[in-house]
C-alpha cells in the first residue's frame, strides 16, 4: 500500500492515515489495523479516490462513525474511507440540505434550535447523515426515510446522480443502498416542519433522560443488536430467555437492556461476534424466532 499512499498524496486526495487502529473508528472500540484511512477533501477527490481503488482492485469500506459496525481483529488490507469533509449544511425554511459526513446528533440539535421538527428521534443516534440513510436509522417509531425528499449519490459508474425517496426503497432498517454497495451517499435533502422550539427541546431532553435510564451508555456498544420482530421486542425475547449478563470474553449482554451487547472488559470483535451468534442460537432454540441483526460484520471474510 506504500505505492497507493504515494499516488493518493501526489493527487492531493485529502488526509491519509497509515496503519490506523480501527478501535478509533467504531463505537464498540474494537478491530484490527487498517492499511489506510482516507478522508477525501471533497466529492471530486472522493471520485478520484474511487477511480484509483478500482484501477488497483483495492478492498475498501466507506464508514460514518462506525456506530453499527463490528470489525474483526484482523488487519484490514485495504482502505477505510471517511466522509468527514462532506459536512455542508444549508437550511432554507423547512428544507435541509446536508452532507453525508455531518453528525446526525448535531443535525438534530441544530434544527431543533431553529424550531424545525422531525429529527427529535435522531438526537441519540451517534452516526452520520450518510450512515443513517444507508441503514434508514430510526427510533421511537420514526426513521430518516420519512423525512427525505432526495439523496445525491455517486453511482456504480462513479457518476453523481439524484434519487427520490421512493427510489431509495426505504423500509424498517433498510434502504436501496444496502443492496447496491457500490453507491455512495454524498448529500441529503430533508423536509422538516415548523414547531415550537421549547416543545422540540423538551421532547429531546425527555428521550435523553429515558435513554440514560434504560440503555448502558456508560459502555462501548453499537446500540440495538437485533431488529425487533413483529410481535415482541428483541430485548424482551432475550431477557425472557435468561440471557441478560451472559458473557463471552469481554463482551456482555447488557443487564440494563438485553438488546445491547457491550464491550464490558476489553472485548475483541470475535467476542462480540460469538456472543451475537450465541444469543441468536439460544433464541431460535427456545422460541423458534430467527433474530435478524441490525449491526454489520466487517472484515470477517
Amino acid at each position: 500500500m506504500k505505492n497507493i499512499k504515494k499516488i493518493l498524496e501526489d493527487k492531493n486526495i485529502g488526509e491519509i492515515l497509515e496503519n490506523e487502529s480501527l478501535k478509533k473508528y467504531n463505537t464498540y472500540k474494537i478491530g484490527g489495523v487498517a492499511n489506510l484511512v482516507v478522508i477525501p477533501k471533497n466529492v471530486e477527490k472522493l471520485i478520484e479516490l474511487m477511480n484509483i481503488i478500482r484501477e488497483n482492485n483495492i478492498k475498501y469500506k466507506v464508514i460514518g462513525k462506525g456506530s453499527n459496525l463490528i470489525f474483526s481483529s484482523k488487519e484490514y488490507n485495504g482502505i477505510i474511507i471517511k466522509l468527514d469533509k462532506l459536512d455542508k449544511l444549508e437550511i432554507n425554511g423547512t428544507k435541509i440540505t446536508v452532507g453525508a459526513g455531518y453528525s446526525l446528533v448535531k443535525l438534530s440539535l441544530e434544527t431543533a434550535k431553529r424550531g424545525l421538527s422531525g429529527l427529535e428521534f435522531a438526537a441519540g443516534i451517534p452516526g452520520t447523515v450518510g450512515g443513517s440513510v444507508f441503514m434508514n436509522a430510526g427510533a421511537y417509531k420514526n426513521d430518516i426515510g420519512e423525512l427525505i425528499e432526495k439523496v445525491k449519490l455517486i453511482d456504480d459508474n462513479l457518476n453523481i446522480v439524484e434519487m427520490s425517496k421512493e427510489e431509495l426503497d426505504f423500509s424498517y432498517r433498510h434502504s436501496f443502498l444496502q443492496n447496491h454497495r457500490d453507491y455512495i451517499c454524498i448529500e441529503v435533502t430533508l423536509n422538516l416542519v415548523e414547531a415550537n422550539v421549547d416543545e422540540i427541546k423538551e421532547k429531546i431532553n425527555k428521550r435523553k433522560q429515558k435513554r440514560l435510564e434504560t440503555q448502558p451508555l456508560e459502555y462501548p456498544s453499537a446500540g440495538s443488536v437485533f431488529r425487533n420482530p413483529e410481535d415482541i421486542p428483541a430485548g424482551k425475547l432475550i431477557e425472557d430467555a435468561g440471557l441478560k449478563g451472559k458473557m463471552i470474553g469481554g463482551a456482555m449482554v447488557s443487564e440494563k437492556h438485553a438488546n445491547f451487547i457491550i464491550n464490558y472488559n476489553n472485548a475483541t470483535g470475535e467476542d462480540i461476534y460469538n456472543l451475537i451468534n450465541y444469543v441468536k442460537n439460544e433464541i431460535k432454540q427456545q422460541t423458534g424466532v430467527e433474530l435478524k441483526q441490525e449491526q454489520e460484520f466487517v472484515n470477517w471474510e
